[in-house]
């Protein structure tokens, strides 16, 4: 078991991200399916279950194998993920407030989304600023390595903007429940600004270096994140401001879960046909299944509870039908990277090393007499 973790990388919590968000964006489906919410609960469970199992085991990684962590964090492509461990453990703790309560009861549900969330929060932050430290001070990149997977470090805080106000209504009445709504909006705004400083650099590669690596290339969801994440943010401030915030603030918040919802939803799909187009294009040219495939999962989530928050304060039947198309993406997405997931485990290819470079032979030179 040891052995076998030495190579298990922060990446790995990717795929609790993507289980997770099954089970939140599906329970807020405007849809009353029989059966619908419990299957909802089993998959948020299934990802509870994932998240302790990851963490042993990324303890024992630790612990055991501490010079392939340091190279982990010395690696430009690989330090970008330490921003899943973040978004994994909010992923389960929100999903434990949404569905996970069914099974739990709620003041459980409450204790155990504040200790992940908290937690969550605070690895987030530190990730948005030290990732980023590391890249200028330690990695010496250049800009025609840039993927979107440098997004992954800033996009944490964003996750916390969007699942914190569901505990604001399990504070005590006043400042308490003010102040986590509005930290929540600072670190919206903390997320889209340093978003808005990667994502240049991202498309910029993407035009003039041509095409990513096609393993690197479901990674182009990963731009999807901030955008669905963002939306589903200021429709949840504008959900839980009234009676936290002056009614002007509420009023506020209200205009702009809307005014800056739609826009970016429709950003997000013009992304959507452009990463869609790529991939297709990089199947064709024979992309395999690598750990990278579970970005066609919790990004498209969170466009479908963003779909979800504008169609709640829009009343518009096209952003139901939205987000329940996109709910079908993202459980297709799910079955695919995780059937996959599970041969690779079972044939031990995804927990092996990275394979040596073939040893190129001496020419031969035939002695003429």
């Amino acid at each position: 078991m040891v052995t076998a973790v030495r190579h298990l990388g922060p990446n790995w919590y990717a795929s609790v991200m993507g289980t997770a968000i099954v089970a939140t964006a599906g329970a807020g489906l405007p849809l009353h399916l029989p059966g619908l919410r419990t299957a909802c609960t089993a998959v948020w469970a299934l990802s509870l279950a994932m998240l302790l199992a990851l963490l042993a085991a990324r303890t024992l990684h630790w612990t055991h194998h501490r010079d392939q962590a340091r190279a982990h964090l010395l690696d430009p492509a690989m330090a970008p993920f330490y921003g899943c461990l973040a978004m994994a453990l909010l992923a389960v703790g929100g999903g434990t407030l949404v569905v996970g309560r069914d099974w739990i009861g709620l003041r459980a549900a409450v204790a155990l989304d504040a200790v992940l969330f908290g937690a969550g929060t605070l690895i987030g932050l530190t990730a948005a600023v030290a990732v980023p430290y590391l890249m200028a001070v330690r990695h010496h990149v250049h800009p025609a390595q840039a993927t979107p997977v440098w997004l992954l470090p800033v996009v944490a805080p964003m996750v916390s903007a969007a699942l914190g106000p569901l505990l604001v209504p399990h504070l005590p009445a006043g400042q308490p429940r003010e102040t986590l709504l509005l930290a929540c909006f600072a670190m919206f705004g903390l997320s889209l600004l340093a978003t808005l400083l990667m994502l240049p650099l991202v498309f910029a590669r993407l035009v003039t270096g041509g095409p990513l690596p096609l393993a690197l290339t479901p990674t182009l969801f990963l731009v999807l994140g901030p955008l669905g994440q963002s939306t589903t943010a200021v429709g949840k401030f504008a959900e839980f401001a009234p009676g936290v915030v002056p009614a002007a603030d509420a009023q506020a918040f209200s205009l702009l879960a809307v005014l800056y919802g739609v826009p970016v939803m429709g950003f997000a799909l013009l992304w959507l046909g452009l990463a869609t187009a790529h991939v297709v294009r990089a199947r064709r040219h024979g992309m395999r299944f690598t750990m990278t495939w579970w970005a066609f999962t919790f990004p498209v989530g969170t466009c479908v509870t963003g779909a979800e928050s504008l169609s709640h304060h829009t009343g518009l039947a096209v952003c139901d039908g939205l987000a329940i198309a996109l709910y079908g993406v993202l459980v297709a997405a799910w079955v695919t990277a995780a059937v996959h997931t599970v041969r690779g485990l079972l044939s031990g290819e995804l927990l092996a090393g990275p394979r040596p470079a073939p040893v190129a032979l001496r020419p031969v030179t035939a002695r003429t007499t």
